[in-house]
């Protein structure tokens, strides 16, 4: 995949999933990092790495953390430890992400205002409730 005039590549994975590797298991590549996703055990995966959701809520909790990092280092304020805790819930066939952050360094509820704001501006954040558009292409690998 490349770039085409002004268009930026923001990021870029590749996942394989072997039909002779262990049902459901995938082998996940982005730049020089490799990790592995597969599904739970009650749908027949075996939990060898996280779920397509839970992979998602990662991203979307690396991004909220790494942005009000950078965000409180560029106003000196110190978050201490960030932590973001996310659940996807699905109800009446209606999905939604509960993400709950917490900070351990003492902030006044000025700050906190501004931390939440910021929460729901976070790239991935905006990516997410904006939505995406996905083009698909399929072919038959060369071997």
């Amino acid at each position: 995949m490349e770039a085409t005039g002004s268009e930026l590549i923001i990021a870029h994975a590749v996942v394989a999933g072997d039909s002779r590797d262990p049902q459901y298991l995938q082998k996940i590549r982005s730049g020089k990092h490799q990790l592995l996703g597969d599904e739970p055990a009650v749908v027949g995966g075996h939990d060898a790495g996280p779920s397509p959701f839970a992979l998602l809520l990662a991203a979307l909790g690396s991004c909220t953390s790494t942005t009000l990092r950078m965000y409180a280092e560029r106003h000196q304020w110190d978050l201490g430890t960030v932590t973001v805790d996310l659940l996807l819930r699905e109800q009446q066939k209606v999905k939604h992400v509960e993400r709950k952050v917490s900070i351990t360094a003492p902030l006044d509820a000025k700050q906190l205002a501004r931390v939440a704001e910021i929460c729901e501006r976070t790239p991935v954040t905006l990516l997410l409730k904006s939505g995406v558009s996905i083009q698909t292409g399929v072919s038959i690998a060369e071997s």
